[in-house]
């Protein structure tokens, strides 16, 4: 492996690597280099090439991911154990930032939550490449339950303690993808980490990010913006339809809302058209795909769901055999509008593999915040304007952060 400039970047290009980088976004005040860890498809580096950083290698485990990486990104991903890129860590230096989501199952609600679970370790190891390689920064991604639960105090402390040992100076803050565009609820954790002698401010860190990333918010399209955008399934533009059936279920469980419980097969559940899109799950692709009335948002008609939710809550009798046809599940290319790709990004394999692919990354426009946020303090360090809001005991620290979700109190 051999580290070359070009245009101004330290690329770093492995033997076993060829074909032509993908260019830094133009118009970024400065590129700065960074590596990319459990890349997957590359949504995140979507986000944060957006925001003037140039993946210089990427590593993932998944071959279809890596291929599609590839097709998006240049051949500059490394398939295989992200352990084998140790012993390269000496060549890798004067990296600006390193950067990923560590596999996440073992931490998941979603998942079974086991402490035990080997995939757990991945996110250790990720600190252990940011302790060889020593980038300016890091972001490290996880599920939400990593930074909130009691059950996983005890790693995320570890995972603080580590980094602070590195000699990082580092802000654990949950995220909500739908706080900054992104049509979907879906609240991720991010470990952000400045070397401490890259900053004059160490300590303000976690505060300085706070208010950066809520200058940020933007609110989000509802499903009924992205999917009249695209058109109807099965338009050239929509055109990449998922076909399982929706049925009734024989057992609805209800619950208030009429788009939480189970009204159809399969944990697929309704979307509100006037409303956000749950978490998109890996496990699409099936009856796991959620759910969308095409003509309530094409036609205007009253939603199904909503009265047949009704009408069950009245104490009506559940319906048996296939729901309505105006009811359908997502398209592929709503699936991907809605975790912000762009809508030209290329994947390999099948449909269920494109589908875990797409379930599986972080959403583009919350990479991008992030992303952007991180770029600002290593090209200009903590803005002033910051620092005297900090220090200045006589500002309401409300008032500077004009009314932003608890997120950032």
């Amino acid at each position: 492996m051999t580290i070359i400039a070009q245009d101004g970047v330290n690329r770093i290009t492995p033997e076993s690597v060829s074909g032509e980088m993908h260019p830094t976004i133009a118009g970024s005040s400065k590129k700065l280099a960074a590596i990319s860890l459990f890349s997957g498809a590359g949504g995140m580096d979507v986000g944060f090439r957006n925001a003037g950083f140039e993946t210089v290698l990427a590593n993932d485990i998944d071959p279809l991911a890596c291929e599609s990486f590839r097709m998006n990104h240049g051949d500059v991903i490394v398939e295989g154990d992200v352990r084998a890129l140790f012993p390269l860590a000496s060549r890798l230096q004067g990296i600006d930032l390193i950067f990923g989501g560590p596999p996440c199952q073992g931490f998941s609600v979603a998942g079974k939550m086991d402490p035990f679970d080997g995939r757990n370790q991945l996110i250790e190891n990720f600190l252990q490449l940011v302790g060889l390689i020593r980038p300016r920064a890091f972001v490290c991604e996880n599920v939400k339950a990593l930074a909130a639960l009691t059950r996983w105090r005890a790693v995320r402390n570890r995972l603080l303690s580590e980094s602070s040992r590195l000699g990082y100076e580092s802000a654990l803050l949950v995220l909500d993808a739908s706080h900054f565009g992104v049509p979907q609820a879906r609240e991720r954790m991010f470990l952000i980490g400045f070397r401490r002698d890259t900053l004059r401010a160490a300590d303000r860190i976690h505060a300085a990010l706070k208010i950066l990333l809520a200058d940020l918010e933007v609110r989000p399209p509802t499903i009924q913006d992205v999917i009249r955008s695209l058109g109807r399934a099965g338009d050239d533009t929509n055109s990449r339809i998922c076909r399982a059936k929706i049925t009734f279920a024989k057992a609805p469980i209800l619950r208030r809302s009429p788009y939480a419980g189970m009204l159809f097969n399969g944990a697929g559940r309704p979307l509100a058209a006037r409303g956000l899109s749950s978490t998109l799950p890996a496990s699409m692709g099936g009856n796991k795909t959620p759910i969308v009335d095409e003509a309530e948002i094409f036609d205007g008609a009253e939603s199904f769901v909503e009265s047949y939710h009704a009408y069950l809550m009245q104490g009506g009798k559940p319906r048996d055999g296939d729901a309505p046809k105006n009811l359908r599940r997502l398209t592929m290319d709503e699936c991907l509008a809605i975790q912000t790709f762009p809508s030209n990004y290329r994947f390999a394999g099948s449909q269920s593999a494109i589908f875990r692919q797409i379930g599986n990354a972080v959403p583009c426009k919350l990479g991008e915040v992030v992303a952007k946020t991180v770029n600002l303090i290593l090209n200009s360090d903590i803005p002033d304007f910051i620092l005297a809001m900090l220090d200045s005991a006589r500002v309401d620290r409300q008032q500077f952060l004009l009314g932003k979700p608890s997120q950032y109190a």
